[in-house]
Parts: structure tokens; sequence; C-alpha cells
């Protein structure tokens, strides 16, 4: 190599290494901002996840029958054959179902939808056992008819529910008595009312027993005249004018159910 070519190695070769030098910064600095962030990323995930882990587990300890999914877990209500699924009493949701009919008692207030009873917790709604004593105007959708000395009671999620005159509609009552005494099958229906009642809603023969019962009890509660009494439980001379009543109202309460009543 002529003196002339060492002189340009000389003057070029600090150049050459200095960008090197640079290049493996920019590198090394490139490397490190990607470990950085990856390790922000890392840890930032770890940690949301470990957040609503941790969330997580505080709800479900403090919610009893609280599930992730939203979806409260059930039972099957046995009972009298009544062979339904509920959701367990202290799930939560954070909508109540359907449109609610809601009871203000000094307690509290609650919310009826479906044969199942919720009460506010916050911003959510628990599920809690029927109040006693409320009106509902509705029974549940699916329903089973028991009778207790003849009585009718209509039974669903561990509710009972008795027909209110006064009312007109329905009330949660206490269990009426030793359930070994209960019959699913209603009492022989009163005789000597001369109406003949056909089903114009595809009523069952079971519910038609029990519409007509019910309609007995309020009828005869409102003309005081009872066919299944000798002479109607009334005097002689009112005999004849009281069960006129009781049969007009005895039609318009079967009328009112869905029957054709003659």
């Amino acid at each position: 190599m002529n003196m002339k070519s060492r002189t340009l190695l000389v003057r070029w070769l600090p150049g050459v290494l200095a960008g090197c030098v640079l290049a493996l910064g920019s590198v090394q600095a490139q490397d490190r901002d990607r470990g950085d962030h990856g390790g922000r990323g890392d840890h930032g995930d770890r940690g949301d996840r470990g957040d609503r882990g941790d969330r997580g587990d505080r709800g479900d300890r403090g919610y009893r029958g609280f599930r992730p999914a939203g979806r409260a877990p059930e039972h099957v209500d046995p009972r009298f054959s009544h062979n339904h699924y509920y959701p367990n009493n202290g799930a939560y949701i954070g909508a109540l179902p359907g449109r609610p009919f809601v009871v203000d008692r000094p307690g509290g207030r609650f919310f009826y939808s479906g044969g199942v009873w919720y009460a506010p917790y916050g911003p959510r709604f628990v599920v809690v056992g029927a109040p006693i004593g409320v009106f509902v105007p509705v029974l549940p959708p699916f329903y089973t008819t028991v009778w207790f000395g003849g009585v009718p009671y209509y039974y669903a999620n561990d509710t009972y529910y008795m027909w209110s005159v006064a009312q007109n509609g329905y009330v949660t009552v206490d269990p009426p008595g030793n359930e070994d005494t209960a019959d699913t099958l209603p009492p022989p229906p009163p005789q000597g009312d001369d109406l003949y009642i056909y089903p114009q809603q595809g009523q069952s023969a079971e519910q038609q027993a029990s519409d007509k019962y019910e309609c007995h009890r309020w009828s005869s509660s409102q003309t005081g005249f009872d066919p299944t009494q000798p002479g109607g439980a009334v005097p002689p001379g009112q005999f004849a004018d009281r069960r006129a009543d009781y049969q007009r109202a005895m039609q318009a309460c079967m009328q009112g159910r869905g029957y054709s009543a003659r």
C-alpha cells in the first residue's frame, strides 16, 4: 500500500468506527425500548388480570350464589311434585327480569316477578324469600294447587298464596300446616247451584274444580247463601232470593275466569 492509500485509510477509518458505534448504540437503545415496553405491557397485563381476579375472588366470597357469568345458581323445588327451577335465595342479579310488581313495606321494598322475590342491594338485586301478608295481582306462571282442610292454597318457590276476596287478588301467607296433610286433588265441588259451566280456555279438570270451588267460596261470602249447607244456611223466607243472588255471583265469577256459565 502506497503512501496515498495509507493516508486515505487513516482519514476514513475514524468516521467508520464512529458510525458503527452510533449504530450499535441505536440498536441497543431500541432493544432496551422494546424490552421496557414489553416489560411494562406484560406487567400491566398481569396486573390487570390480577386486579380482576382479586375483585372476582372478593365478589365470590362476598356474594352468596354469585357467578362471574352472571347466571344465578338454581334449585329445583320438588315439594308437592311442583318440580320447577328457581334461583337460590342470596343470588345477585344486575337487572330485574320482566316488569316486576313493586311492594313497599315498612321493612323495605320488594320486587315480584315470575314467582321470584327480589330486594335491592346497592346497584344490584338479591333473591329473597317472599314477605308474608303482601298482595300480588297474579300467581306465579307455574304453581301447584294444594288443599288443606278443603281450602285451596297456591304453592310455588317455597311460598304459599291464597285468594283474597277483599283485594281481588292473592296474598302471601304462612305455611298452612303439616305438609303430610296436604292434598293436590280438590274436594268435591259444591252441588245444587244448577249452573252449567264450560271451559272456554282449555282449563284442565283440576283447574275447573279449583276455580269452581273458589267462586263458590266467594259467592257464598257475598250472598250468605251456601248450597252445601241444609237450607242454604239462610232463613226459609230468604232461600229463593239468596239462592238467586248466589247463582248470579257464581255466574259472574266463573265468566270472569274464562268459563261459559249458564
